[in-house]
């Protein structure tokens, strides 16, 4: 049994295996320029396009649907009023513990007494239902809803 001091040299003599083709994702092989950072270090984008940001107003709109404050809605889950819609995405990714959170709702569950807000961070779906509108600043300063 040859030992183990011996092995690297017999392998040595042997040419070196041939590389696979470079494929189209880096794989190290490549040189690079940017410092290996596939993008730009944060803080560092461009200025987005307003035809972008008003697409992704649009998607959060009808995640968030009818659920402003003041609003009850119910779904399999309970029935819930609507305390506060935080629209702020970092204040947002703060209260779920999300990285890609762009709005957050605070909710308070009205079929348990004594029950606590609570955030979510779920989309409007079929299965929610409004219960109630929520409360606009022009109905209230008018006389309308309570």
């Amino acid at each position: 049994m040859p030992s183990m001091m011996t092995l690297p040299l017999a392998m040595s003599d042997r040419p070196p295996l041939p590389l696979r083709p470079t494929p189209h994702e880096r794989d190290g092989r490549q040189p690079s320029d940017t410092g290996g950072r596939p993008h730009p270090a944060p803080g560092r984008h461009a200025p987005a396009d307003p035809t972008i940001l008003e697409a992704l107003r649009r998607v959060i709109d009808e995640q968030i649907g009818p659920r402003q404050p003041g609003a009850i809605y119910q779904n399999s889950d309970g029935a819930f009023e609507v305390i506060a819609l935080i629209r702020d995405p970092q204040r947002a990714r703060d209260l779920l513990k999300r990285r890609c959170a762009q709005w957050a709702v605070i909710v308070k569950d009205v079929l348990r007494p004594g029950a606590e807000p609570f955030v979510i961070g779920s989309a409007w779906t079929t299965s929610d239902h409004l219960v109630r509108e929520a409360k606009t600043a022009a109905a209230t300063a008018a006389g309308g809803m309570h």
